[in-house]
Formats: C-alpha cells, sequence, structure tokens
C-alpha cells in the first residue's frame, strides 16, 4: 500500500463547516463503493479551522487518473462533488478546477 496526503479548504463559515461534517457523518454508499473500487482501502479526513488534511492508503491498482476516470462517469459521484463543493474552496494557489491537493512530504521520522 502506499499513502496520499492532501488538503484543501472549506468556505470560512460556521454553519457550512458544521453541515459538510454531518454529510460526512453519513456518506452516500455509492460514494464509499466508488472509493474502495478505486483502490482506497483507507480514508480519513481532519480539519483545523477551515482546512482539511486527507490521508489515504491505496492499493497496487489506485492512480488518480483512474480515479479521475471512473468518478467522471459516475453521476452519483458527481452528484456528491457538486453538493460538497457548496463546502468547499479551492485553495489560493490551485488551478482552475482543482480541488484536493497533494501534499509533499518533508520529514519522515521512524524509531
Amino acid at each position: 500500500m502506499s499513502r496520499h496526503c492532501l488538503t484543501l479548504d472549506l468556505k470560512d463559515d460556521d454553519s457550512l463547516i458544521a453541515l459538510y461534517e454531518a454529510y460526512h457523518e453519513n456518506v452516500w454508499p455509492e460514494i464509499l463503493d466508488s472509493l474502495r473500487d478505486s483502490g482506497i482501502m483507507e480514508m480519513e479526513i481532519y480539519r483545523i479551522e477551515n482546512r482539511l488534511f486527507m490521508i489515504m492508503e491505496v492499493n497496487e491498482d489506485f492512480s488518480f487518473e483512474k480515479k479521475s476516470e471512473m468518478d467522471a462517469n459516475n453521476p452519483r459521484v458527481q452528484e456528491w462533488e457538486m453538493l460538497m463543493w457548496n463546502y468547499q474552496k479551492a485553495l489560493p494557489f490551485a488551478k482552475p478546477g482543482e480541488k484536493w491537493l497533494p501534499m509533499h512530504k518533508i520529514f519522515d521520522f521512524i524509531a
């Protein structure tokens, strides 16, 4: 397995942030199926203020290109993404259409 870490901002509005978290307490089953089918084995999302941090553990079949293609062909995923965009906002340095951006590891400690 390999790990990917990504980040994204939420709109800086406490009521919108609360709604975003509520949706993530009951993610639609089709979205969970899509994650699983793309090769994502584990996913965690953390938040501080309006900044999100995602950790994904993926299997050897996963690729961002494959996931993007699968998502584009899945109407339920597209519906979820449009809904989530009501709460999310791109990072200031994101290119048009980019949402979650990969982070680069700068330090590693193993005891």
